[in-house]
């Protein structure tokens, strides 16, 4: 990425991506959103699902709601972010929305430049372009996504394949490069070089270097790879070199949380998600069963010990103990900003979680 432009161009920027904390929060909270489809339900009512939480978000002062590129997972209808995020757009009007992420080994690069270009002329000034090295899904269907029998070629590209997709966004090859006379349409139109700001989201420390090598805002997936939070901020943060979008390190991190008006409620709804977890893990990846289902199962000891492992990085319960733990979770990561993902049977379960953090923040009810 170019490390020219001006000082009222980097300021821009960095407010896009800061926000400000709303209400009591201490850093600004975000929405991270799978799409997730419980058993009984449809894909379908599960979209329409992230509309009525991407208006609950803007009309409660969340910063972003980001949505994840996932594919061959019945569980999970967010395989298209673009089209996803166009029919968002298209219901709100204020909160920023973006990709968290698209796995750009999956894509050409010009492909993504042309698909948040437009989402950028549709909703100027609200995009987010976060981007992922890993597939999103298993070695076959990455295979089938890309064309090729080397699922990982296309992880190990990915710095060629960043510094392809940012010439594109910014419409800058050189003379002689093969692509000079090739635009990615629509092109830029707003922000420090005339698009959306670009992320890196990462579970290790790959990205977070990059990240930081490249002076770009971090994504780290602390939702499903906590012990590997802390390290991979510390090496983003002591990468770190100052760009045109950023002067300073910015980091997010992705958890999962969950309120309920009673401890046992909160409890009930994220053993859902656990359970779809360790299905998904084993192999058999479905629908995320109801909470009568995920009580009724029996676990062995050993996947006992996974779903208690996999909660234990989970904020749950009442919205004052939700409070404490993502207050406590943020002074102990130093994280910039807390994205929430609320993965979940039921769409109202989830919903009713939002609103809760959003009342025990003091978070604004806007019209």
């Amino acid at each position: 990425m170019s490390e020219t432009g001006s000082q009222a161009d980097t300021d821009a920027t960095g407010d896009a991506i800061r926000g400000e904390a709303p209400g009591s929060a201490p850093v600004p909270l975000s929405v991270l959103d799978l799409v997730t489809v419980g058993s009984g339900s449809t894909a379908s009512r599960s979209l329409a699902g992230s509309v009525e939480l991407s208006r609950l978000a803007e009309r409660r002062g969340y910063h972003r709601h980001w949505v994840a590129e996932h594919h061959s997972m019945p569980g999970v209808a967010s395989s298209s972010p673009a089209v996803i995020l166009a029919h968002l757009a298209a219901h709100t009007s204020r909160i920023r929305l973006g990709s968290g992420g698209v796995m750009l080994p999956n894509h050409a690069p010009l492909v993504i430049a042309e698909q948040f270009g437009t989402l950028e002329a549709l909703a100027p000034g609200r995009i987010d372009l976060g981007l992922g090295r890993a597939p999103g899904t298993d070695g076959a269907t990455a295979a089938a996504l890309r064309r090729t029998d080397t699922p990982n070629e296309g992880a190990d590209d990915f710095p060629e394949q960043l510094a392809e997709l940012t010439r594109f966004l910014d419409d800058d090859f050189p003379d002689a490069h093969r692509y000079a006379r090739i635009h990615a349409v629509p092109g830029p139109v707003q922000g420090p070089k005339g698009r959306p700001p670009v992320w890196l989201l990462g579970s290790s420390g790959f990205s977070a270097r990059l990240a930081g090598l490249l002076g770009l805002p971090f994504a780290f997936a602390h939702h499903f790879s906590a012990r590997h939070t802390i390290p991979a901020l510390d090496l983003y943060r002591q990468s770190f070199r100052p760009s045109a979008v950023l002067d300073a390190p910015y980091a997010l991190i992705g958890v999962g949380a969950l309120a309920a008006d009673e401890e046992r409620e909160a409890y009930r709804q994220v053993l859902t998600g656990a359970l779809s977890m360790l299905r998904l893990r084993t192999g058999r990846p479905g629908l995320i069963p109801t909470p009568e289902e995920a009580e009724a199962y029996g676990f062995s000891p050993v996947e006992r010990e996974f779903t208690d492992s996999w909660l234990a990085n989970v904020v749950y319960g009442t919205p004052d103990a939700v409070r404490a733990g993502l207050d406590e979770l943020q002074k102990r990561t130093g994280a910039d900003e807390l994205m929430l993902t609320a993965n979940v049977h039921g769409g109202e379960a989830r919903l009713r979680s939002y609103e809760l953090v959003a009342d025990a923040y003091d978070m604004p009810q806007s019209g």
